[in-house]
C-alpha cells in the first residue's frame, strides 16, 4: 500500500531533503505550524518508514574528482540478470537504474579520467548481451535531492 502524504508531509520532506539538519523550529516557521506539530509529524514520518534515515551528502569535489557519466544501456533480455551481477562488483558503477522506453538501463558511472572512461565504455559494450550504449558526461550538478 503506497503511503499518504498530505500537503504539509510533502512541505516537511523537501525541507528535510534540501537540508536533514535544518531546526525543527524553523521548519515549523517556514510551513507555518506549530514546532511541537512539526515534532510530531516528523516522528510520524519516520515510525512509518517515509522517512529511512538521515546522512551526510559528501563535497563532491573533494571527494570524486574525475569524470562522471550517464550511460544508458540497450541489452539482450536474458542476459539481464548476469549484467547485473557483474555490473555490480564494478566500483566504477555509481548506479544502475532499469528504465522504459528504447533503452534498458540507466547507469552513472564515475572514472578518475575521460581515458578511464573511454576503456570502460570498451569493456561495457565488449559485454555478452549488450546491445548498445549512448553515453553523456556529467558537466555539473544543478539540483540534488538524492536523498530520494
Amino acid at each position: 500500500m503506497k503511503p499518504s502524504l498530505d500537503k504539509v508531509d510533502n512541505q516537511i520532506l523537501a525541507l528535510l531533503m534540501d537540508n536533514a539538519r535544518l531546526p525543527v523550529t524553523i521548519i515549523a516557521k517556514k510551513i507555518g505550524m506549530a514546532r511541537t506539530t512539526v515534532i510530531a509529524r516528523i516522528a510520524a514520518l519516520e515510525q512509518r518508514g517515509i522517512i529511512a534515515g538521515y546522512g551526510v551528502r559528501l563535497d563532491q569535489s573533494l571527494f570524486q574528482s574525475g569524470v562522471r557519466a550517464y550511460v544508458g544501456m540497450s541489452i539482450e533480455p536474458k542476459s539481464a540478470s548476469a549484467l547485473v551481477k557483474l555490473l555490480q562488483q564494478w566500483p566504477e558503477v555509481e548506479t544502475l537504474y532499469a528504465v522504459s522506453g528504447s533503452i534498458d538501463y540507466m547507469m552513472t558511472l564515475r572514472c578518475t579520467s575521460t581515458e578511464d572512461l573511454d576503456k570502460l565504455l570498451d569493456q561495457i559494450g565488449d559485454l555478452e548481451g549488450v546491445r548498445q550504449t549512448s553515453t553523456s558526461i556529467i558537466l555539473s550538478k544543478r539540483i540534488d535531492r538524492s536523498a530520494l
